[in-house]
């Protein structure tokens, strides 16, 4: 059983098997889980009261012995072995008590799997596989061959119908074990006795190239694990071939014929004298340099040169060049390079290509041009409306003529033999200058049209407006021969442009609270910008202040703010405190005001700003003021014990948590909470405490609150003693921790009696008390209102009918009074 078989049987042993389909009886199921050459594995379901399980095979066609095997009552699953391969067997389940009684059964067909197949023989052609020759064996449908590398790294199984097999999609030179598994439609059998093998080496990536029209130069990267490398060489439609062997990772091939295509075959050996793949690559050499070079003129204006060659083998395309640059190209005999080069000697070599690349240049032919147009053209203005046209001195020209064409349509030309003309020009035009240059030859193509455009006039009608607080709209009037209008805005230091083609301009980002002088300046593309118009003043809008601190001053309701003031002198200064349903202001030409009459427990938003004559400025960024808590309106404490009091008070306004603190020279007591109600230990009896509360806010702002001071109640009495006296009565004796009126409270299950002893007294007898009752005594004191104490705990007693005044006898927390 493989690896993979063992841990698929060992998953399915801890899940819980479904009712699986197979012969059955109607208790107890059973299928077919998996079979090999030799052996069974089946599974059924789980029978109750079963403490084994038997499995038996018996062949169907055959006289061979029935085989079994018998399985613990906790098994579900489990195997037959020693069975003959590719036979059908019934395979027969059951369920047995401890008694050895058959509780239930149930059978079903199955084969087992054919023969295991033995490999012949093994071998690799290509690095990428290996091809497995086996024998086939009776009764089988197919074949599996499973290869794995000796690494573990790599595992795959290919199906195939017939021997020989071939497992693809493997590793050049790498080891892998094979075996082979016969297949049919019950299953798969062992694997065959492995085998192992080395797949060949990759081939060697040629690259080829023709340094010369007679070699060819083969490289490679070096192939790993190769020690030896053959290569092949032949003549396109020959026959003949070259065979080299090298250890260098490249090779030189001398004496080829010019223009002509060569195949290479590459293969790599390995350390054990195998041969890998193969790769062929295909060059052709370069060809031969083009002969006889001919040149012809044409009768154009703008004058061509025919060229002429002859034909080489090879070559796909021919290039004509001369000395200046100029070239034409053609795969026939001839090609023609127009325009030619003016006023120059030309000399024109020919060069043969092709794929390889470019034959040696042929011997260069001599031919001369007519004279050249103007290479440079330029206007001065020297004053407006006189323009003067001027160019550089031209070789091999006699005399210049200069056309001057006006964009309204008007003209004007000169005929010299200078270097300059004169001509008028006006603001706002745009002028077209063609020049002509002559010798003997005749006359240059028309030169390049040079432009000049004469400097536009400043627009009229400027206006400024203060559109934001650091922004300018600037309006004009458009004028003749303006492309552009640049505007500008000066001060002592700065200088910030903005350019449009509309007459219309928004110059932002200007610093605040400064005087600008804007300047409208005409510009066009070529000719420049009008810098003599005149500039116009404006003033931007205040900087906005920032606000640097917002204090509560030491009453609640006065907040001091301190910000910045940017500005220059007797700029006004507004602070806004806003809240959800009032607002307040107060001005200043400072840098800080007074917010007054604030609420307690409000929460605001402050902003400044700055206002000049020019307008306003932009508000400053908020900043959150929060006023102080308010106090509670209300606050009451309540003793509840002796040591223990409840203090309450009402909802405060902008409150969240709260500090409530008794405080005397015996003690304090604190409570911080988010109620409105605190219960405060500690408290000592007999004591004046003050009463203060502190409010705090979500972000922590306080408010100190103080109220009336509390008297806690005077100190219940210790060593309270009970004694039976004569005529039925009891006395009852207590120690005071001072000067304190008292009360005595005897409560009993038929009657109740109370004693109010004389003033400052420490003893009380109760008259009439009945023997066998049990009694709870409170002894408490009085007030100075006349109220008692209510709080002070009690005592139980049982008052027994026999007996003399011996005292207080105590069980268990029960006094008993004999």
């Amino acid at each position: 059983m493989g690896a993979t078989d063992f841990k698929v049987l060992q998953l399915l042993l801890l899940i819980s098997l479904s009712e699986i389909c197979g012969a059955q009886n109607a208790d107890i199921t059973l299928s077919v889980f998996q079979v090999s050459t030799k052996s069974m594995t089946v599974r059924w379901s789980r029978y109750s009261g079963a403490s084994s399980y038997k499995i038996t095979a018996t062949p169907k066609n055959s006289p061979q012995p029935s085989a079994f095997a018998q399985f613990s009552g906790n098994s579900v699953i489990g195997s037959v072995n020693s069975l003959s391969a590719n036979t059908m067997y019934t395979m027969r389940v059951e369920a047995i008590d401890k008694a050895g009684n058959v509780l239930s059964s149930a059978e079903l067909d199955g084969s087992s799997s054919p023969e295991v197949p033995t490999i012949k023989q093994a071998y690799s052609k290509q690095s990428d596989s290996i091809t497995v020759e086996f024998s086939e064996v009776m009764g089988a449908s197919g074949y599996i061959l499973r290869a794995e590398s000796e690494v573990g790294d790599f595992l795959s199984e290919t199906a195939v119908t017939s021997s020989p097999g071939t497992v693809l999609q493997l590793q050049p030179y790498t080891d892998y074990t094979l075996s082979v598994m016969s297949v049919n439609s019950a299953g798969r059998s062992q694997p065959s006795a492995p085998v192992q093998i080395r797949t060949v080496v990759v081939a060697p990536q040629l690259n080829s190239t023709s340094p010369r029209n007679d070699t060819i130069l083969v490289t490679w990267s070096p192939v790993n694990h190769a020690v030896l490398y053959t290569l092949c060489i032949i003549k396109e439609g020959s026959n003949s071939r070259l065979k080299i062997n090298t250890s260098d990772p490249f090779m030189t091939f001398d004496d080829l014929e010019p223009g002509t295509i060569y195949c290479v075959k590459g293969t790599a050996w390995d350390l054990d004298g195998r041969p890998g793949d193969d790769l062929t690559v295909c060059q052709i050499t370069r060809p031969l340099s083009p002969g006889t070079i001919r040149l012809f003129s044409t009768q154009t204006r703008s004058g061509g040169l025919a060229v002429y060659w002859q034909m080489v083998h090879g070559a796909d395309v021919y290039l004509a060049k001369t000395s200046t640059g100029q070239n034409c190209s053609a795969s026939g005999r001839f090609c023609m390079i127009s325009p030619l080069s003016c006023g120059q000697n030309h000399s024109v070599t020919v060069t043969a290509e092709n794929s390889a690349g470019t034959s040696n240049p042929s011997d260069p032919e001599e031919f001369i041009t007519f004279p050249c147009p103007l290479e440079q053209v330029w206007v001065d203005e020297h004053q407006a409306g006189s323009c003067w046209v001027s160019w550089t001195k031209m070789p091999l020209v006699e005399y210049y003529i200069a056309f001057v064409k006006r964009d309204d349509g008007s003209e004007e030309h000169c005929n010299t033999t200078d270097t300059t003309c004169h001509f008028y020009c006006m603001c706002g035009y745009t002028y077209l200058i063609t020049m002509f240059t002559y010798n003997q030859a005749g006359s240059s193509p028309p030169g390049d049209v040079f432009n000049y455009t004469t400097i536009p006039c400043c627009p009229e009608d400027v206006t400024i407006a203060l559109v934001s607080t650091e922004t300018l709209e600037i309006m004009w009037s458009s004028v003749r021969g303006a492309e552009l209008y640049e505007t500008t805005a000066e001060e002592i230091d700065d200088v910030i442009h903005c350019k449009d083609t509309a007459p219309v301009c928004a110059l932002s980002n200007l610093r605040c609270n400064t005087q600008y002088s804007v300047v409208v300046t005409a510009c066009s593309e070529i000719r420049g910008c009008n810098r003599t118009c005149k500039p116009h003043t404006h003033e931007t809008a205040p900087c906005s202040p920032e606000i640097l601190s917002v204090s509560q001053t030491n009453s609640s309701s006065s907040v001091s703010v301190l910000y910045t003031a940017p500005n220059t002198p007797n700029t006004t200064y507004t602070v806004t405190a806003m809240g959800l349903t009032d607002t307040h202001t107060c001005q200043s030409l400072s840098t800080s005001c007074q917010l007054t009459q604030l609420p307690c427990g409000a929460t605001y938003d402050v902003t400044a700003y700055a206002r000049t004559a020019v307008g306003p400025s932009l508000s400053s960024y908020s900043v959150p003021l929060e006023t102080g808590p308010c106090c509670p309106h209300t606050l009451t404490v309540d003793q509840v014990t002796q040591a223990l009091t409840n203090v309450t008070w009402s909802p405060a306004t902008g409150a969240r948590s709260y500090v409530t603190a008794l405080t005397s020279s015996r003690g304090h007591a604190k409570c911080h909470t988010m109620d409105t109600h605190c219960l405060m230990g500690c408290i000592t009896c007999g004591t004046n405490y003050s009463v203060s509360l502190e409010a705090i806010s979500r972000t922590g702002h306080k408010t100190e609150c103080r109220y009336h001071g509390f008297s806690s109640s005077a100190c219940c009495p210790s060593s309270v003693k009970l004694y039976r006296m004569a005529n039925k009565s009891l006395r009852v004796y207590w120690h005071s921790s001072g000067p304190q009126n008292h009360t005595v409270d005897l409560i009993g299950t038929g009657t109740n009696h109370t004693c109010i002893p004389p003033p400052l007294s420490s003893s009380c007898d109760v008259a009439e008390v009945m023997c066998g009752d049990v009694y709870t005594m409170v002894v408490a004191p009085v007030n100075q209102d006349g109220s008692k104490v209510t709080f002070c705990p009690g005592r139980i007693y049982s008052v027994s009918c026999s007996g003399s005044n011996v005292g207080m006898v105590i069980y268990r927390g029960k006094r008993s009074v004999d």
